[in-house]
């Protein structure tokens, strides 16, 4: 995997490009390959020995208190004292500046290693950053700082168990903190009361505050919740309470907190009591069972700070406006859940072709049949077994690929031109539904590729491989399903500022097969991403025909489906232009690494770009069969 990321951030992505720009300037090609080699070793040594551990002894509530095993700790301990919480932040928030894009490759060692494990600094990070957009000073320093210095935890909590995906219907409740209302150095304070359902890393005692924010509506003067998704505020509702504004103390107690002691540690915020959020109990999954996963009562009385009911939550922003102001958040964890499967199904992928290229089986057939008298060859001798392979590859590197290609807009967003900025932010915008979707279907079928692989090994725990899929089966729902994805998509995303986003897209695509078309071997791919992508436009233009969201969005996830599939074979036609250079240049990597590449392309061209003709088809043609049938049919 190292080398293909090498090779993904300096043959394709230039990433030592951006060390020009002033906020980088500290930075060159071997600080970046300094970051990956730490990540690399703690991931190798504190994560992946535990992921079959970590899956087999999950998480556990006495009634009082979650235990985890010692692992856990460890793990998390040194990622702290590693400083990626904060990589790609500023110098003065203990951070590194390094760009998103390295940032996101170190982690992939993480999510590789133990995707569960790794889901507590994803949720963290994600929480800081939220904050570091949409929180007042004081929050940012109390909350986000503490967080991004490991001492403090984060969380998010938008689901209910009477809503789920449904946010507009959350049922979670606010109301003004009485006299102290609007009296709080950290914001105006409410209580709150509800319950959230599915929320990672909810409870632990991997540090010693849990920062929660939570969704939720505030009441009116009738005592009425406001309906729909505007009526929607956010809240960071902490475990612990925090006294603010007072001496500075250095971080306290606690297996996480001691990575983070020191100067950078010190902080102005008090421990003092517990804040009113209950563990009602923990969620038993199908996979991800390394970290833990809660049902959250807020308010019910259990705790009383400040001698009375209720979660002490402050307001984010202003209200109304919570929704907005999640999506930041949303929007990080939907490509941090793409990298997490893309991860999963590397893991897969590897394992399957250690298996294959060890395991002998069967004989090749020649000209008069198979020769029984033939010693056995290696599995990856078949051609069957090659096209698992070839698929498997294809799958991971791309989404690999696209991951960090939107992490290094991510960059062009934040340090780039103004242009670039903005054209960075909207082709952002348009791809994430396909960061977060495209992996997690086709790297899921990665590593059910993986387990066929190992034949009837692979269904048995003595592999890693089932566990895997396991763990790869939840990011298919995570952050939203593929139908939330599609809806996104096709009904917001292609239709924003009038389709200037996709027409940016287009202009990109566009630009690579031009480029594509004056070299010998990638011509016909160039031609076969060209009609696949005016396939795509005239879809989506006759999807919306009528005018009609029913029409249109009916076919939505088709059509999630055939633009993800355009835009990895736009991805793969880029890297087999680097893989083509690699091989002109006579590139350091050697010819079999180049060819690995442009073998991987050729796959994805001729076996999986062909299936966006039936998935368009319908789409186009908006096909009533699903929107039309009678629930009485089933």
């Amino acid at each position: 995997m190292r080398a293909t990321l090498d090779f993904l951030l300096n043959d394709w992505l230039a990433v030592e490009s951006l060390t020009a720009r002033a906020r980088f300037a500290d930075h060159s090609r071997e600080t970046f390959a300094a970051v990956l080699d730490t990540c690399q070793k703690i991931a190798r040594e504190k994560f992946a020995p535990f992921n079959r551990l970590v899956d087999t002894e999950e998480p556990r509530f006495d009634g009082q208190r979650v235990h985890l095993p010692r692992a856990t700790h460890d793990a998390l301990g040194a990622y702290v004292g590693s400083g990626m919480l904060a990589a790609s932040q500023d110098y003065g928030l203990g951070g590194m500046q390094l760009p998103c894009v390295v940032e996101m490759a170190g982690n992939a060692f993480f999510f590789k290693a133990s995707v569960a494990m790794a889901g507590y600094s994803m949720l963290t990070a994600g929480n800081a950053n939220l904050l570091m957009a949409h929180g007042t000073p004081a929050q940012i320093e109390c909350f986000a700082s503490n967080e991004f210095a490991g001492r403090w935890f984060g969380s998010m909590c938008l689901s209910e168990p009477q809503a789920g995906s449904s946010l507009s219907d959350v049922a979670t409740r606010a109301v003004p903190d009485g006299a102290a209302f609007e009296q709080d150095p950290l914001g105006a304070r409410y209580r709150l009361k509800g319950n959230k359902m599915w929320i990672s890393g909810g409870e632990h005692e991997l540090t010693e505050n849990i920062v929660h924010l939570v969704l939720a509506k505030i009441a009116g003067e009738d005592g009425k919740l406001p309906p729909g998704a505007k009526g929607i505020s956010l809240f960071i509702v902490p475990k612990l309470l925090v006294e603010w504004g007072g001496a500075e103390v250095p971080a306290g107690p606690g297996p996480i907190a001691d990575f983070a002691a020191g100067e950078g540690a010190m902080r102005r915020a008090i421990l003092t009591e517990r804040n009113d959020v209950a563990l009602a109990g923990l969620n038993h999954k199908l996979g991800y069972r390394g970290i833990t996963n809660t049902l959250l009562n807020f308010g019910e009385g259990r705790f009383k700070p400040r001698g009375e009911a209720g979660a002490v939550g402050y307001l984010v922003g202003q209200p109304g406006d919570g929704l907005r102001c999640m999506f930041h958040f949303m929007n990080e964890a939907r490509i941090g859940v793409g990298l997490g499967a893309v991860m999963l199904g590397y893991a897969g992928y590897e394992a399957s072709l250690d298996y294959a290229k060890q395991r002998t089986q069967g004989r090749p057939i020649g000209p008069g049949g198979k020769d029984a008298n033939a010693p056995q060859v290696a599995l990856i001798e078949h051609a069957d077994i090659k096209r698992m392979l070839l698929a498997q590859k294809s799958y991971v590197e791309g989404g690999l690929a696209l991951a960090l290609y939107c992490a290094r807009l991510v960059d062009e967003q934040k340090s780039g031109t103004a242009e670039a900025s903005a054209e960075a932010a909207l082709l952002l915008q348009m791809l994430t539904p396909i960061a977060k979707s495209w992996p997690s279907e086709w790297c899921l079928e990665a590593n059910s590729l993986a387990i066929q692989v190992h034949g009837g090994y692979g269904y048995t725990r003595d592999f890693a491989v089932e566990q895997h899929w396991r763990d790869n089966r939840l990011n298919m729902i995570h952050e939203g399903t593929h139908g939330i994805q599609a809806l996104d998509l096709l009904g917001r995303k292609v239709l924003m500022n009038g389709g200037a986003g996709l027409a940016l897209l287009r202009g990109r695509v566009g630009a690579t097969v031009e480029r594509a078309a004056a070299v010998d071997g990638l011509a016909d791919h160039a031609d076969a991403l060209d009609a696949a992508l005016s396939q795509l436009g005239h879809a989506t233009q006759a999807s919306w025909a009528t005018g009609q969201p029913q029409d249109a969005l009916a076919n939505a996830t088709p059509y999630l489906q055939a633009f993800g599939h355009v835009v990895l074979a736009w991805v793969w036609l880029e890297l087999a232009l680097a893989a083509r250079a690699g091989l002109d240049t006579d590139g350091a990597r050697g010819e079999a690494f180049y060819q690995g590449k442009l073998a991987a392309a050729r796959y994805f061209f001729h076996y999986e770009l062909p299936k966006i003709d039936a998935w368009l088809a319908v789409v186009a043609s908006r096909d009533g069969t699903c929107r039309d049938a009678d629930a009485s049919w089933f």
